[in-house]
């Protein structure tokens, strides 16, 4: 049997590849025509508020724009779709609900709970924007049929994915459909983990990326918002997946600190480089020390201001930003 030890720069690749597995240097993103607050999704999104709607369309271009900006001056790809003014789509700046794009060149369209979002689902759109790019899909698996039987699983903000591990960490809600997800699971291969959670209220958490999300490093999980009865059983397959777990509470899960995205981009001195995006709310409610904690296990966090997309349409930077690991 040969040495089972690896060298520094064996470790250092390894390091490497489970970084692009893991986090995507490339993302999706649609810019809004016609953003405002949509009172459909509110009925189960309690991070909605009504109130400043007026110029909100405006608003939330000028805070699409300068994300997009701050992105790419990071080195990071985006791949923009315009959104159409017909029909209006009021939630159209957060397609990671209704598409992903993964490493096996398989793009999967997803069921929508609020028949007013369906109109968003515009394959076509994504396809000329990845392939203008220089990525390439073989597969396209369309979910979306589930909604004539009223069963929904709503891409990225159901699921929160570890890809070199193949887990997906899934709360249950009335936008997350067992069924769904489990042909889903079977379709790409992950290990669904499966927990209910709640706001201090009691009200079922919509999404599970408002209160968990998995970078290289770092696990960054809500775990008093997670059920007691699964609280142990989640927190161990953090744990088992080797990362630090920092734990936020729920008035920081209601300022989106648990709503951020690591990304992967390389840079030429550095080689492969790491950002944590999130917004300026999220970073406001962040102590000092959890803060700290944050930013060791990345190189650089990066913060965006989204306050009209937050407040109208409840979800933050990780809501804006489809990620591509599709192959070139």
């Amino acid at each position: 049997m040969g040495d089972l030890y690896l060298s520094s720069a064996e470790v250092s690749g390894l390091h490497a590849r489970l970084a692009r597995r893991q986090c995507a240097d490339a993302v999706l993103m649609v810019r809004p025509q016609c953003f405002g607050y949509n009172p459909e999704t509110a009925l189960t999104n309690a991070f909605q508020h009504p109130e400043g709607q007026a110029a909100a369309a405006a608003a939330a271009r000028d805070e699409f724009d300068a994300f997009v900006t701050t992105l790419r001056g990071e080195g990071v790809r985006v791949c923009v779709v315009e959104d159409t003014p017909e029909p209006a789509k009021p939630d159209a700046v957060f397609p990671n609900n209704w598409v992903s794009l993964h490493a096996d060149g398989t793009v999967v369209l997803y069921p929508l709970q609020a028949e007013s979002r369906r109109s968003e689902r515009r394959y076509q759109a994504v396809q000329a924007a990845v392939e203008s790019a220089g990525f390439r899909i073989s597969r396209v698996l369309d979910l979306s049929a589930y909604e004539r039987d009223g069963r929904y699983l709503e891409g990225t903000g159901s699921l929160v994915l570890d890809h070199p591990r193949r887990l997906a960490f899934v709360c249950r809600s009335p936008r997350t459909d067992l069924r769904v997800l489990e042909h889903w699971s079977r379709e790409l291969e992950y290990e669904p983990i499966v927990f209910n959670a709640a706001d201090e209220t009691g009200r079922p958490i919509y999404h599970t990326n408002v209160l968990l999300s998995l970078g290289l490093r770092a696990a960054i999980v809500g775990l008093e918002a997670i059920a007691a009865a699964d609280r142990g059983r989640v927190l161990e397959r953090l744990q088992a997946t080797e990362r630090e777990i920092i734990t936020l509470d729920q008035s920081e899960l209601r300022h989106f600190a648990a709503n951020v995205l690591e990304l992967a981009t390389w840079d030429e001195a550095l080689g492969e480089y790491h950002l944590l995006v999130m917004s300026a709310t999220a970073r406001r409610a962040l102590p000092a020390e959890t803060f700290a904690r944050v930013a060791a296990c990345v190189d650089e966090v990066l913060v965006a201001p989204v306050p009209v997309i937050e407040r109208l349409g409840g979800g933050s930077v990780r809501c804006m930003l489809a990620e591509v690991f599709l192959p070139a």
